[in-house]
């Protein structure tokens, strides 16, 4: 049974795929093809290069500090602890307030591969031309401008100019994949990380929360519009709440919030394997 498998993009709330993707190692599921939009590009081309859930899990926890570090572990970590300001490098120019490229470039050092052709699994990364307002399909050649490009969160990241046309981030047209999928596989996974609203707050939110979360709200909807014409076999949306696009401090909120529903992805990946006769 070829399972398609499709990563929505939510800034570090995208870390939240990696559970799932531990749970897919755990069951023995392995996508016949993934495609993936910002995070989700980022996370689905990791996988895609041949290391396990758990293994990207590990790499990300070598990235962050903790409460239960000590000096030691930070100090053995210093040089993957300092990529995060290559990844936070303030721009000066007007296109944008953030560069990713140094953290990009360690990434793809670590991943291995540099083009389409090298990876394991067949990979599709996601972007947007601003100009044209359509999708763009990246799926053959070099890695480095298709993530760059699927990741440039307009006014955040800088865009990405490509072969002639300027991109930005996947999530403007599609941020939530799973449709290029139906044709070519037998069962298709999509994995939502839109964080819920609590309808409860009554704080106004600033001027940044304002932006992104008119941003989610957007994505949200389309992503509601394609689940009621043609769902998945498998729409997996966890509850994360709390947790801004660029909340780099709150990953193990992330993968906490994940582990409230994961069994529930669990039971119906079982579910669908048992109703299409096997993985």
């Amino acid at each position: 049974m070829r399972i398609g498998l499709a990563l929505g993009g939510g800034g570090v709330r995208g870390l939240a795929h990696l559970r799932v993707l531990e749970v897919l190692d755990e069951m023995g599921v392995k996508p016949s093809l993934i495609v993936g939009t910002s995070m989700g590009a980022i996370v689905g081309s990791m996988y895609a290069a041949g290391y396990s859930g758990s293994q990207l899990r590990e790499g990300v926890r070598e990235l962050i500090i903790s409460k239960e570090d000590r000096p030691g572990d930070l100090w053995r970590r210093k040089s993957s602890l300092l990529k995060w300001f290559q990844f936070f490098r303030l721009k000066n120019g007007r296109q944008a307030v953030l560069s990713p490229n140094g953290f990009l470039e360690f990434l793809l050092e670590n991943m291995g591969v540099k083009t389409f052709e090298e990876l394991k699994i067949p990979f599709r990364a996601i972007a947007t031309d601003f100009y044209r307002e359509e999708e763009v399909v990246f799926s053959s050649g070099d890695i480095l401008p298709a993530i760059k490009a699927s990741m440039s969160i307009p006014g955040v990241f800088e865009p990405v100019v490509h072969e002639g046309r300027v991109l930005v981030d996947g999530g403007v047209v599609n941020n939530l994949p799973y449709r290029d999928l139906k044709k070519e596989c037998d069962a298709v996974i999509a994995v939502d990380v839109i964080p819920s609203r609590d309808p409860e707050e009554t704080d106004p939110p600033s001027l940044t929360d304002s932006v992104m979360g008119m941003f989610d709200s957007l994505m949200n909807e389309v992503v509601r519009f394609k689940l009621r014409e043609s769902p998945p076999d498998i729409y997996y949306r966890p509850d994360l709440h709390g947790v801004r696009t660029l909340d780099f401090d709150k990953i193990e909120q992330v993968y906490q919030q994940t582990d409230e529903s994961i069994d529930r992805f669990r039971e119906d990946l079982k579910a669908l394997l048992e109703s299409k006769g096997g993985g």
